[in-house]
């Protein structure tokens, strides 16, 4: 039985309330059909809100007793200010204070403080991809006239960012050989203001000595960018041994699940970081809040998926080795893999992506072999659930030293599936392979 309509007094002292449905309160049940009415109390002056209105205003309903362990998403262009004086004072809020959806919310700050913990740095920006992220860390401190250095193992579209936007800018780069170690500060000349490190490399997997190019490069009063996106800061942390900026695709790891499309930057010097958020800010790049709580939801568990992927990676790489149509294993927890022992030194454990390199003789059987694959999809990218498998030529890009390898490279990411049913499809194209090789 429905209980009697509340008095007028009880619908403005109630804390509570909703627009025509029952709402239980400790003090009383409101039944609302008629206009909503705002008043004193005391002087019952009111404003009738019709129903266009209420299409419009939400109701504040009480947030006692909730508490969700999932970060909210907030979605927001327009910010509301408490006053006309708080807007007109709101660009003095800074770069870490709330002016307009474009510049950030509470969703996005959640993950870049998240970032910068792992990271342990004091600010992370979020831009919309990894490619993204790298771009923005060279645009704000480069002019013409400076330099670039990038490794010859750089993943391919920063070579073409140097290649066809930077140079014609008056912004020269020199590539170098990923091996160098401490021998980079003979390349590096009066004009150059950014060193670029990739380690692994993520096609050919060549860990790079990164303490020793970082103090060449300090030495020389040049800027240092690391890629970590193979390691995640679970693996290593680039801002510990020295370097200014750590970026990563949190496409990969972060978000998990290959649905997203996101890049960080992350600095340990606030001035780094004002210098970044400004060429940012004026360019007008903000990141999706979806995106954003997409990849919150994925950094939850990306420390077992990384452990797990790592470690199913070692295994398949070392059975890989016996097989006859494989010429060499990249692993970087392999000790056939360029700068396996810097690996050994700076990392605390290894991701789930490789590479296999194949002889030669077998490339014309290699494109209806992996017609077969049913488990491994083919396709770009890694750090998802599914387990990828890319065929990679690289030797032509190879500008600074030789490739020493003819053959097309398999670069493997190891997802969540089970691992023997993952090994028994590669042993299986491995065995496909093999009986081209001997036929």
């Amino acid at each position: 039985m429905r209980p009697a309509l509340p008095r007028r007094a009880d619908v403005f002292l109630s804390p509570h309330y909703q627009v025509g449905a029952w709402f239980h309160t400790a003090q009383s049940i409101v039944l609302r059909h008629e206009p909503i009415r705002y008043g004193d109390e005391t002087n019952c002056t009111e404003q009738i809100i019709h129903d266009l209105t209420r299409c419009v205003l939400h109701p504040a309903v009480s947030h006692v007793g909730f508490a969700s362990l999932a970060v909210p998403t907030y979605r927001a262009s327009t910010i509301k200010y408490e006053d006309a004086q708080s807007f007109a004072e709101r660009w003095h809020r800074g770069f870490d204070g709330y002016t307009y959806g474009l510049h950030g919310t509470p969703t996005t700050r959640t993950l870049e403080g998240q970032i910068s913990e792992l990271h342990g740095g004091i600010r992370t920006i979020l831009v919309p991809s990894g490619q993204a992220a790298i771009t923005f860390t060279m645009l704000p401190f480069l002019r013409p006239g400076d330099r670039v250095l990038i490794p010859d193992h750089v993943y391919g579209p920063v070579r073409q960012f140097c290649c066809d936007y930077l140079a014609p800018r008056g912004i020269e780069h020199t590539v170098y050989d990923p091996m160098i170690g401490s021998r980079i500060g003979d390349v590096i000349t009066g004009g150059t203001k950014l060193v670029w490190i990739e380690s692994p490399g993520t096609g050919t997997m060549e860990v790079q000595d990164v303490p020793a190019i970082i103090r060449a490069a300090k030495a020389k009063g040049a800027l240092v960018g690391c890629d970590n996106t193979w390691a995640t800061p679970l693996l290593f942390k680039p801002l510990a041994h020295g370097a200014d900026f750590a970026v990563e695709a949190l496409s990969k790891y972060v978000g998990g699940h290959s649905d997203l499309l996101l890049g960080s930057i992350t600095v340990g010097d606030i001035e780094l970081h004002r210098q970044i958020k400004l060429v940012v800010h004026h360019i007008g790049v903000a990141v999706s809040p979806d995106e954003v709580s997409l990849a919150l939801r994925g950094i939850e568990t990306m420390g077992v998926r990384v452990a797990h992927a790592g470690r199913v990676s070692v295994a398949f790489a070392e059975r890989m080795q016996r097989f006859a149509v494989v010429e060499r294993v990249l692993h970087p927890a392999l000790p056939s893999c360029p700068g396996h022992e810097f690996w050994k030194r700076d990392f605390s454990g290894s991701a789930g992506l490789f590479s296999v390199v194949l002889k030669p003789e077998v490339a014309a059987q290699l494109g209806p072999a992996m017609k077969a694959l049913k488990l491994f999809a083919i396709g770009a990218s890694w750090g998802g659930t599914r387990s990828l498998i890319a065929p990679m030529v690289v030797k032509a890009h190879r500008t600074a030293v030789p490739w020493p390898h003819d053959g097309t490279i398999l670069r493997i990411s190891i997802g969540l599936e089970d691992p023997d049913d993952l090994w028994n499809e590669l042993e299986s194209l491995l065995r496909t392979l093999e009986s081209g090789l001997t036929s």
